[in-house]
């Protein structure tokens, strides 16, 4: 079968769903940070700014800063209740209503009487937002703090600014737990930039979709219509019954991993068409696929599941 993130109608775009302004702790004006993603050549952005009270519970309006070529999604960072290390839940919720009621979160730590993480994150859901839980190798979240989040539709598995400041950047661990756990979720790559160190234009999401408009484009994130970057590009993907066909920007390795410690790999030298055959990948229920650079730069799709 052809992977219905390549399938889908429409193009991809270029987006980062992970961005902070002055509005919290970041460095730069709302407008500002939409100029330099625009100027980057990004087609749209998130501005996610952290939802709590120190910071007036901000969900930023972008839309002043929206262009012919160029389009924002609203959204924030929520926080509310304590994860299993003690640590207040940071959740990203992209698409949220301006009007969002606040979490009683007045800082950075977990108060008395709070909603619990997993609670924010439906309702965040229920408004109509695209859940994902944030920068989980950062934040030092267990596996039980992630399977709590049933409302989730991804798992963040690169954050540009955890690697440029903590070097803590991954959640591929768990996704592929909670995937075993039969849970049908997808996954992002962001930059979670704020402009006070090297941690923007370095992870983002290649989403699918007929316009460039907020809603289009949360109904692609919503349908999984996406694969997340560093730098590779990926045309397209056919799960065949014995192995995966894969076009792509040049690559010197692409893997595919699957439920365990099932991986297969095919490794050369600017291949673009590259055939891997499943092997142990084979008896997985699911898949999911890497494309890595010369220069050690990734790509990733969304898993697929036979039963679908």
């Amino acid at each position: 079968m052809q992977d219905p993130a390549f399938t889908a109608p429409g193009r991809f775009w270029r987006g980062n769903l992970h961005t902070h302004s002055n509005r919290s702790d970041g460095v730069l004006t709302p407008e500002e940070v939409c100029r330099r993603y625009r100027e980057e050549g990004y087609d749209f952005i998130a501005l996610t700014d952290h939802f709590i009270g120190l910071y007036d519970y901000p969900i930023v309006d972008t839309v002043p800063f929206r262009a012919n070529d160029f389009t924002t999604i609203l959204g924030a960072e929520v926080h509310s209740g304590a994860m299993g290390n003690g640590e207040l839940w940071h959740i990203l919720a992209v698409g949220l209503p301006g009007d969002f009621a606040p979490s009683n979160s007045p800082h950075f730590s977990p108060v008395e009487g709070m909603e619990t993480g997993p609670e924010l994150a439906q309702r965040c859901r229920d408004a109509g937002a695209f859940v994902a839980i944030a920068h989980p190798e950062w934040g030092g979240l267990s596996l039980a703090d992630a399977r709590s989040i049933e409302a989730a539709h991804a798992v963040e598995v690169y954050n540009h600014g955890c690697q440029a400041g903590a070097d803590r950047a991954e959640g591929f661990w768990h996704l592929d737990r909670l995937l075993e756990e039969d849970r049908k979720l997808t996954l992002c790559a962001t930059d979670d930039a704020h402009f006070s160190e090297p941690d923007h234009f370095g992870g983002w999401t290649m989403v699918k979709a007929e316009t460039n408009t907020p809603d289009a484009l949360l109904a692609a994130l919503k349908a999984g219509h996406m694969y997340a970057s560093t730098g590779p590009m990926i045309h397209d993907v056919t799960w065949g019954e014995r192995s995966a066909v894969v076009s792509c920007s040049p690559a010197a390795s692409v893997i595919v991993q699957g439920r365990g410690s099932a991986t297969s790999a095919v490794h050369g030298s600017a291949m673009g068409q590259v055939e891997v055959p499943y092997n142990r990948v084979a008896d997985s229920d699911w898949m999911r696929l890497t494309v890595i650079d010369a220069a050690g730069k990734r790509a990733w799709t969304n898993p697929v599941w036979k039963a679908d």
